[in-house]
């Protein structure tokens, strides 16, 4: 996996329907070390002779390139695609999904993930390569409380995540700015201003990290109570302030405990509430108890050694299917309950791997494990993650698993004004700097990137274009419900 480009645009890669269709490999051998993004050969290579390669960059994949965007002739219908990623899911929670993704413009964009990485993979590229998200929308990033409790912000979001074009990250962050801008009602002109200033963030904040010691840029982070202090809008300000509150006033545990299980039940059982959270006896017919023990001794192998220490105090007590997200919706995704010998309870979710819809299209992952390259992507990218982070199989899935909540703060998007989109815009690319900075060069993303508005008015003029396209899609779907080429339920 190297810096250097493989060609100034991408080419289409093979439709990833076969690669949808496959059941996931037996888990091979884990990699002793997987090769960064990052060549070997830039790792050492001087300021000047990396700067001079951008400009090299720049030549071949200006930054003008990037921008804008036109539907190419023969583009994938993009109902076909989410009818192929619906493939493999649980095939009655799959109406919820297309439910989900009607409900507007924006909330289609959340779970067209797989759409856009088609589309991209016909547009302009660096051919650098780094660990991205793959879904950096703006919903995909967050507060919440690292292993030492301290509160940040940071990419939340990783079941895409793989090695791609670190381009891929800031058009999908910033075209989700000027969907969300539409959906609240903002002027086009806010909606714009909104992705153009995130692509400014992004292009300063690398060139930040580009001029700091490595060790001091890879130990960086946002941490989220001096972000709220800095809030000047004070009904935001007050929100954000009430919501650190309640994230942090009891454990998350303790309080999804008392949500999502049965009062006064012995032994202890989580209370289903279906669709949405629900004991699904098929499913434990189908897996047997020594292969669902299995699953959990690989799970705790995955694990850092002192935090199986942790885990060993804990006992399985129970499990159910849980209903999460826009995009995950349909794939096997649950909590267990867990209880110490103190009668402390914790609470697991275990999420399905399936491959990134980044891969059909760059194939740059060195992992055979989709949940190892999730957990491994998270890892890398984030400053701080669970404790909790491993990953585990059944005979026929990939899955990761981690902490259901923990003093978890989404953003409350749907409120936001355009100079509160802008500056949220910013955080997030601030964010997504720091993460990239982790697996690529910085010095030469930021030389490439320069210190004019070329590359912001790239993305701006990117985001408004995907915008539409996404409004033109939304509607495709709304029309095939209607058409009953595809079943929607709509569930809150």
């Amino acid at each position: 996996m190297s810096t250097v480009p493989e060609t100034a645009t991408t080419k289409r890669a093979a439709s990833p329907s076969k690669a949808r269709r496959k059941a996931p490999p037996a888990p091979g051998p884990k990699p002793e070390m997987p090769d960064t993004p990052l060549s070997q050969a830039s790792l050492h290579q001087t300021l000047a002779e990396r700067q001079a390669f951008a400009k090299t960059l720049r030549q071949q994949c200006s930054r003008k390139l990037l921008g804008g965007w036109k539907a190419p002739d023969h583009r994938p219908n993009p109902v076909d695609i989410l009818i192929e990623t619906s493939k493999g899911r649980v095939e009655s929670l799959v109406p919820i999904r297309y439910g989900r993704m009607m409900a507007s413009p924006f909330a289609f964009y959340r779970g067209a993930a797989a759409i856009m990485a088609s589309d991209l993979s016909t547009t302009a590229s660096t051919g650098v390569n780094v660990q991205i998200c793959g879904d950096c929308h703006l919903v995909n990033f967050g507060g919440f409380a690292t292993p030492e409790r301290k509160l940040v912000f940071d990419i939340n979001d990783f079941d895409e995540t793989t090695i791609g074009p670190w381009e891929w990250d800031v058009k999908r962050l910033c075209a989700s700015l000027v969907v969300a801008a539409r959906a609240n009602g903002c002027s086009s002109a806010d909606a714009r201003d909104a992705a153009w200033v995130a692509a400014s963030a992004y292009r300063d904040h690398l060139a930040q990290y580009g001029d700091m010691p490595l060790l001091d840029a890879w130990y960086d982070h946002i941490d989220l109570e001096q972000v709220i202090d800095r809030i000047q809008d004070e009904q935001m300000k007050k929100l954000a302030t009430k919501s650190v509150r309640k994230a942090v006033e009891y454990t998350a545990h303790t309080k999804e405990f008392v949500k999502l299980t049965v009062a006064g039940g012995s032994p202890v059982r989580i209370q289903d509430e279906p669709p949405l959270l629900y004991h699904d006896p098929a499913l434990q017919n189908t897996i047997t108890a020594d292969e669902r023990a299995q699953a959990f001794e690989d799970y705790r192998a995955s694990m850092q050694p002192e935090r199986r220490v942790l885990l060993d105090r804990f006992q399985a007590i129970d499990s159910a299917v849980k209903v999460v997200g826009v995009g995950s919706v349909g794939t096997y995704c649950g909590i267990i309950l867990m209880i110490s010998g103190n009668g402390d309870p914790l609470f697991l979710q275990f999420k399905e791997a399936r491959q990134s819809v980044i891969d059909p299209f760059i194939g740059k992952n060195p992992y055979r494990h989709q949940g190892e390259r999730v957990v491994a992507g998270q890892r890398l990218m984030q400053s701080a993650s669970d404790m909790f982070l491993g990953w585990t199989q059944s005979p026929k899935r990939h899955f990761y698993v981690r902490q259901l909540r923990d003093a978890k703060i989404s953003p409350q998007v749907e409120l936001m004004n355009g100079t509160n989109l802008r500056r949220y815009g910013r955080l997030c690319a601030h964010a997504l700097a720091r993460a990239h900075a982790r697996s690529g060069d910085a010095v030469m993303l930021a030389a490439y990137l320069g210190k004019s508005d070329a590359f912001a008015d790239a993305i701006a003029s990117f985001s408004v274009a995907y915008a539409d396209q996404n409004e033109r899609d939304h509607a495709a779907l709304v029309k095939a419900v209607r058409a009953g080429r595809i079943d929607a339920t709509t569930i809150n």
